[in-house]
């Protein structure tokens, strides 16, 4: 039971750091700082885009027009750490015998 836990968690924390890089990585891009026509650069951002995008497309219908701001990265992160945390509490007391 507890390795099961701890690979959720592993895979709950590498879909975090995706996320996040990935809001990151759109900051850069959006203020010129790395250029998306280098061959490199594109491959690195279309394959975030491909992995995140279904992540954030269910929240963006629901989300209404804010005017070129994307908060549905946010809303991913503190759903992940939402779940984190839900699985703490409720299941690690039981795998340690508690």
């Amino acid at each position: 039971m507890l390795t099961i836990i701890a690979l959720v968690n592993l895979a709950l924390n590498m879909v975090l750091y995706l996320v996040v890089a990935q809001a990151i990585m759109s900051w850069l891009v959006a203020f010129n700082v790395l250029n998306l026509h280098q061959r490199v650069v594109h491959q690195i951002w279309y394959a975030m885009n491909r992995i995140t995008e279904p992540l954030y497309r269910p929240i963006r219908r629901y989300l209404p027009d804010m005017g070129g701001i994307d908060i549905s990265p946010l809303i991913v992160i503190f759903g992940i750490i939402a779940i984190q945390t839900v699985i703490a509490i409720n299941f690690l007391p039981m795998a340690y015998g508690g």
